[in-house]
């Protein structure tokens, strides 16, 4: 356990080069592992193992026959490309910034070591079946002129939190706890499908870019499907490593809230989404990570079998909704 705990003492060095521009893109041919994730079943320990190798290493880890169909993917980003292919006003109609729902604006969402606002556009999907005066899981809004979003995007949803329970499970086991360690703690968790639109790149809009080195907030980010390039991960080394994985592929991340909770044993890898070049760039991009969260009353208390001798980075706990509440205020969205 202190040999990471000590190699994330170098990512975080390297973040804040990251953060004044001296990363440099790897030119190696080191990749980010993809795994089977049918190994899970049929050959756990050793599955176990590389997936707690990846993210030790990486705080990433990609993963094939990862159970999502590709037509609930499908069926999700033609929905979500006509809904962003809606004019401006009908899509403003949709944003309920209070409620963490619905669709919010073209550069608005920055990243907290920036003052340079991102270079996209998204649409949040949460939790369904919360009663409507819930304090926390508040009701989704459903655009009208796309009359499928509902029941696409919460079939994806679905297909995306059980991908990431399987995940958790396997994360579960490598930190020496009970495979269904996650189960209870995210059973009601305020997790949320993001659906993200990045418009051709305006050389009015640069230097801004599509996505600005960040980490994310929640326990762990699931990735599916994106329709083009640009997702690098900032190394331990501190250089920029693309994540080229296989069209289909689920790209999984640690977040801010399970570096807490393993005291850095997982990293939250910092990453980004660079801007295309040539014909690329008059191109459109779209993804839909999932955020799965825990339910927001779980205290992030630091697991004791991630504490070494005195060296607890994290001695006070939170509450995943206090958490939350502080990160989106540093991002500009609360």
């Amino acid at each position: 356990m202190r040999r990471a705990h000590r190699l994330h003492g170098v990512d975080r060095r390297h973040r804040n080069a990251a953060a004044e521009g001296n990363a440099v893109t790897v030119l190696t041919n080191e990749r980010v592992p993809t795994l089977d994730m049918r190994r899970f079943e049929d050959d756990r320990a050793a599955f176990v193992a590389d997936v707690g190798a990846a993210y030790r290493r990486y705080g990433f880890c990609c993963f094939s026959h990862h159970g999502i169909p590709p037509d609930r993917i499908d069926a999700a980003y033609d929905d979500f490309r006509r809904f962003f292919a809606l004019p401006d006003a009908a899509k403003r109609a949709y944003a309920q910034p209070q409620t963490g729902r619905g669709y919010v604006g073209f550069k608005v969402e920055t990243a907290r070591t920036s003052t340079v606002p991102d270079l996209k556009e998204f649409f949040h999907v949460g939790r369904d079946e919360a009663p409507p005066d819930d304090a926390v899981l508040k009701p989704n809004v459903w655009p009208a002129e796309v009359p499928s979003f509902r029941d696409n995007a919460l079939a994806l949803y679905r297909a995306m939190q059980q991908a990431g329970d399987r995940v958790l499970a396997a994360i579960a086991t490598d930190l020496g706890l009970s495979e269904g360690f996650f189960a209870t703690v995210t059973d009601h968790g305020n997790s949320i499908l993001r659906a993200l639109h990045y418009p051709p790149v305006d050389v009015r809009d640069l230097p801004a870019v599509r996505a600005e080195a960040h980490e994310d907030i929640s326990l762990i980010t699931l990735l599916v499907g994106a329709t083009a390039s640009g997702l690098e991960v900032l190394t331990r080394e501190g250089r920029w490593l693309p994540i080229e994985a296989a069209p289909g592929t689920l790209v999984v991340n640690v977040g801010d809230m399970l570096q807490r909770l393993t005291n850095r044993v997982y990293p939250s890898t910092t990453h980004r989404v660079v801007n295309p070049t040539g014909e690329a760039a008059s191109v459109s991009r779209y993804s839909m990570p999932f955020f799965l969260a825990p339910n927001m009353e779980y205290e992030i208390r630091t697991l004791p079998g991630c504490i070494g001798a005195g060296d607890d980075h994290y001695p006070e706990p939170i509450t995943a909704q206090e958490y939350l509440m502080q990160r989106l205020r540093e991002i500009r969205l609360n």
